[in-house]
């Protein structure tokens, strides 16, 4: 079913188009889908795909409602959703919603009741439609699209629509359908495209799939340019952070064997504040670019799959997107080369001062190992010495407690003698001299041993 068959004000046929419309996929929109149409094509970068694409479906809900498209006129899924509008003087509205991987986008379709009333760029003419707000996201780009009913339309009269100093065109998909655009944005800070077909069943039967090659070429196309001021501000960074390390490593094989804890301390402290940042810029142009060889490469497969052939005296779209693309990828991926060699460099660097402080700590470990040795040795040899010195005084000790006790033993048996209890005095003096020698060594053995008892107990 055609739109200009549904586009008849038969209440019959408006039922049965609706109904249509909401149990079938996607895939089937080319049954009613016309032309001429004017088509607003808008796609938006989620920051964060698993919390933003349930919002984006949010979204499309509250712009089906400020639309007011009744719930039975649209279909929403998990990743995927219409809604259509008809208006009193048989105009139609068509939305779209579609969340892809990184982005999400809208498709407002314009298509005309009046087969014979050419559509013009700039904003749609629904009868009172606005988009009612500001999506959600970083605009990736913004599509101004014209499907028109036209044969033939000449170079010049698209070179008078479109912005821009050059115009590009191309037929595409071996059919008579023409593609013609500027890839320049307008004042509404959108890019046009003209698509008309001298074969109206052929550009009907195609429309959704040039619609969505040109849509996904344009898409991707953006999105491996996204991150080129960010890679262009880290090109910068990553080259100072070159020349600075290369600095550093001049002046530390200037100054490596004559540098001492302290220095290498400093060198070690400034080379892992540099690393960090390295290493941050790394992770973060890492995950803004770590897409586009895949991006680069779906734009180019959908660039082959347009199948173009030339139009008389315009260069073909390709030409344009090649010579914009051309290089950026590769530029990406040796931004983060450099930066994984630099990042290798500063740990390299690092290791080798590490190493060089390590055996600075190691060579005065040992000179405080044999410090350490020779103060026990010097402490064994003074115990030694106090051993030594103990032993003698104890011995020197027990003979003097030896001799007084003999001395007062000899008064003991004089006085015996005197009171003739004791024939010979002298005699008994010299047998007493072995038994306070043995009198005294008990009693100084015994006094060693209770203070040493007393000690340990103290130290416990």
């Amino acid at each position: 079913m055609l739109m200009s068959d549904i586009s008849r004000p038969a209440p019959r046929q408006d039922s049965q188009f609706l109904r249509r419309i909401h149990t079938s996929p996607k895939m089937n929109l080319r049954e009613w889908l016309d032309a001429p149409a004017h088509i607003h094509h808008m796609a938006y970068r989620m920051a964060n795909p698993r919390v933003d694409r349930p919002q984006s479906q949010k979204e499309f809900q509250q712009l089906l409602q400020c639309l007011e498209i009744p719930k039975e006129n649209a279909e929403i899924l998990e990743k995927f959703g219409y809604g259509l509008k008809a208006s009193p003087n048989g105009d139609r509205l068509i939305v779209i919603w579609e969340a892809h991987t990184e982005y999400y986008s809208y498709q407002v379709w314009h298509i005309s009741h009046d087969k014979a009333k050419p559509l013009e760029f700039g904003p749609l003419s629904f009868p009172n439609y606005a988009f009612p707000f500001s999506p959600l996201g970083m605009r990736v780009n913004a599509l101004d699209l014209v499907v028109s009913r036209e044969a033939q339309i000449l170079p010049e009269q698209i070179r008078q629509m479109m912005p821009g100093p050059d115009i590009y065109g191309s037929r595409v998909f071996g059919e008579e359908i023409t593609v013609a655009t500027s890839f320049f944005s307008d004042e509404h800070q959108r890019e046009r495209y003209i698509i008309f077909s001298s074969s109206m069943e052929a550009l009907l039967n195609h429309l959704l799939r040039v619609l969505d090659t040109v849509i996904a070429i344009e898409n991707y196309y953006h999105l491996v340019l996204l991150p080129f001021q960010a890679f262009s501000r880290s090109v910068d960074e990553i080259r100072d952070y070159e020349q600075r390390h290369l600095y550093q490593r001049a002046v530390i094989l200037d100054h490596f064997s004559a540098s001492t804890h302290e220095t290498f301390k400093t060198w070690l402290t400034k080379l892992s504040q540099d690393f960090l940042q390295v290493s941050r810029s790394s992770e973060s142009m890492r995950h803004r670019l770590s897409a586009s060889i895949a991006y680069d490469s779906v734009v180019h497969g959908y660039l082959r799959a347009l199948q173009e052939q030339p139009v008389a005296r315009l260069p073909p779209l390709s030409e344009s997107v090649n010579r914009r693309l051309a290089g950026v990828a590769d530029g990406y991926q040796q931004l983060l080369q450099r930066m994984d060699a630099i990042q290798h460099d500063f740990e390299v660097t690092i290791a080798v001062i590490r190493t060089r402080i390590e055996l600075l700590l190691q060579e005065q470990s040992l000179g405080l190992q044999n410090q350490n040795i020779e103060l026990l040795a010097s402490v064994d040899r003074t115990t030694r010495g106090q051993a030594i010195l103990q032993r003698t005084v104890e011995s020197v000790s027990v003979i003097v407690i030896t001799y007084y006790m003999v001395g007062l033993g000899s008064y003991v048996f004089t006085a015996l003698r005197e009171m003739g209890w004791l024939a010979k005095a002298p005699y008994a003096t010299a047998l007493f001299v072995p038994i306070a020698f043995g009198i005294s060594f008990a009693l100084m053995t015994f006094s060693r041993k209770i203070i040493e008892k007393r000690m340990s107990s103290v130290q416990k």
